[in-house]
């Protein structure tokens, strides 16, 4: 069987690091990106340098209508999906809860949940036996923060990561028995580009001291742990909530 994986937000940190590391193991590459074409098209280009098969498509995971137009994009030109990586996501900026607004919220559940939800429906649809698939797998990429609750930054972000969490059992347990493994890495404080977004490009270093291994983990540290579930040394893997963090 043919090994096609697509990556959501797959142009930078981790998502970018995933699908390099993905196309060197055999992957043909489906690179997701919202807006920064530039960024998705480079990762493209350096997987064809290296021999490998990658397209980049466009598409907001919180959108229902672009997500079905991706995964039929991709069915036309790469073929039918057997990995899916969520990893799409949000934060904002530092803010208590009573600091929060509504829009906040709905921005924030509609990427980070709504999106994997959104992915993952189209990925069991092209995947599962019961739909006339060959099976497959699905990794969600979660935060410990849902475990910490990330409170005085962003309680709203650990909330989403959260639910993600709790689909991810669910789903994994709904098609287990139709070819189809379903589990989540949770990162700690990893040095990527997400903390300048929420307006701290500083933090993942200034919280270095606060981390038992004393330095923030890099995105390709997230890659291997992802790719690892995707494979099939990962095969009694399911509904599996892997934590890297340092030891936070």
């Amino acid at each position: 069987m043919d090994k096609l994986v697509l990556i959501t937000g797959g142009g930078r940190g981790i998502g970018a690091a995933t699908a390099l590391l993905a196309a060197q193991r055999g992957y043909a590459v489906a690179v997701n990106y919202t807006a920064n074409s530039l960024a998705a098209d480079e990762v493209v280009r350096q997987i064809r340098a290296g021999g490998g098969t990658a397209m980049a498509v466009r598409a907001d995971v919180a959108d229902e209508a672009q997500v079905q137009a991706m995964f039929e994009t991709i069915d036309a030109k790469l073929g039918r999906l057997t990995a899916l990586v969520n990893n799409a996501g949000v934060v904002d900026t530092t803010q208590r809860v009573d600091e929060q607004s509504l829009a906040r919220w709905q921005r924030m559940f509609a990427i980070n949940v709504y999106g994997t939800m959104l992915c993952a429906r189209e990925a069991v649809r092209r995947m599962s036996t019961r739909h006339g698939g060959s099976g497959g797998a699905i990794v969600n990429v979660g935060s410990v923060a849902s475990i910490h609750g990330a409170a005085g930054q962003y309680v709203d972000y650990a909330a989403a990561k959260g639910a993600v969490d709790v689909f991810t059992l669910g789903l994994a347990r709904e098609v287990a028995t139709e070819g189809i493994r379903v589990n989540a890495v949770r990162p700690g404080i990893i040095d990527t580009e997400i903390h300048a977004s929420g307006g701290q490009p500083g933090r993942a270093q200034r919280l270095a001291p606060q981390i038992p291994l004393q330095r923030p983990g890099t995105a390709q540290e997230i890659a291997h742990a992802i790719v690892w579930l995707l494979s099939d040394e990962a095969s009694y893997a399911t509904g599996s909530l892997v934590d890297i963090t340092g030891g936070r």
